[in-house]
């Protein structure tokens, strides 16, 4: 069996950063390539080769001392059949994987897990043999600065809630009544100001949640922001902040929305759209970026970003219609569980290995 190396931030708990869970998913569902991770010392994944390589599961951003020893990783450790990088490119992390690729002569995948704002810019640099973007959205950006990538949909592993973990989790949080929930960014999108403002519309038959994790300062002081905004608008906002029962908060949801004027620092298809999704309650998305590749899966609406009036029109319109709720959710849980299952996303990267692989052979 070949072995591949999937290069990306340490994969190891917590689970609340998208690449680590695209990493994990697609490791634990390799059937034809013998997968290797790199964690922290001590840590496993059951069913896959653990590499040892960084001191601790890190933050958000790796350090460069993390990215030190990755690179030292690559130029001196054991020799793999082919390497899989997962980070978002930027010319210093592209330079030393240039370096270490040619000193190895190894063959090459490269998964634009999060498209930069400066995709175009960077795309030239790119090394990798095959390139792989998660949205035809990022895949044109890439043809337009002349690089051809292979789309592959992010993997999704199930997602499960109880009758019970969804009664404790409702009432954790004095959830009563339908709830429309924002799940998103605070800090770079307007999502989180449209949300509030369409909560401001409302006359208070609805609750309006927000569950965001602020990473960083400067989040922390958005959140603050908002928070007031919330208060002079007087709209019915409850602020959740991170929460360990995110799932069980989905699951109890009318509806999820994500209407953002950017993905920034999130992945093309955000999981947590996917798993609103698998847990059969609709989403509503941006027109104008590339979550709107979901509307396909019939569980998804797509509206104008910073229009808090749509947005309200329509989380009213779907509270107000228990039967299309259930429509989309069954249609939405169909297709991501035929689009995005481990299974389906992992046999279609073993199979662009096989490609790759063969088309070295060949030079």
């Amino acid at each position: 069996m070949r072995d591949v190396l999937l290069v990306s931030k340490p994969i190891a708990p917590p689970w609340t950063d998208s690449n680590k869970n695209l990493v994990r998913d697609l490791a634990t569902a390799m059937r034809r390539y013998r997968p290797r991770v790199m964690v922290p010392a001590g840590a496993s994944l059951p069913g896959v080769v653990c590499e040892p390589v960084y001191t601790a599961a890190g933050a958000y951003a790796p350090s460069r001392l993390a990215n030190a020893r990755v690179l030292a990783r690559l130029v001196a450790g054991p020799r793999v059949d082919l390497w899989h990088f997962f980070f978002a490119p930027n010319p210093l992390t592209l330079r030393a994987g240039s370096i270490a690729r040619a000193a190895r002569r190894m063959p090459t995948v490269h998964t634009i897990a999060s498209a930069p704002d400066d995709l175009e810019r960077v795309a030239p640099l790119l090394f990798a043999d095959a390139v792989v973007a998660l949205s035809q959205h990022s895949a044109r950006r890439l043809a337009a600065a002349g690089v051809r990538a292979r789309v592959i949909p992010p993997a999704l592993a199930p997602v499960h809630v109880t009758a019970d973990e969804l009664a404790a989790a409702l009432r954790q949080h004095g959830l009563t009544g339908p709830y429309a929930l924002y799940p998103g960014d605070l800090e770079h999108s307007d999502g989180a100001r449209t949300f509030i403002e369409a909560a401001a519309l409302d006359d208070g038959a609805l609750t309006w949640v927000i569950a965001a994790r602020p990473k960083t300062p400067r989040a922390r002081a958005a959140l603050e922001a908002l928070t007031a905004l919330a208060a002079r608008r007087r709209a019915k906002v409850r602020f959740l902040g991170e929460i360990r029962d995110i799932h069980a908060v989905v699951a109890g949801a009318a509806v999820t929305t994500l209407v953002v004027d950017t993905l920034h620092a999130k992945m093309d298809l955000p999981l947590v759209l996917l798993e609103s999704l698998a847990l059969r309650v609709p989403v509503l998305v941006s027109s104008t970026t590339a979550a709107a590749e979901i509307l396909p899966s019939g569980g998804a609406v797509a509206l104008p970003p910073g229009d808090p009036a749509a947005l309200f029109a329509q989380v009213r319109g779907l509270v107000e219609a228990p039967a299309r709720r259930h429509e989309m959710g069954a249609a939405g849980e169909r297709w991501v569980a035929a689009t995005c299952h481990p299974a389906v996303v992992a046999a279609e990267h073993e199979r662009l290995y096989d490609e790759v692989l063969a088309a070295g052979r060949g030079a």
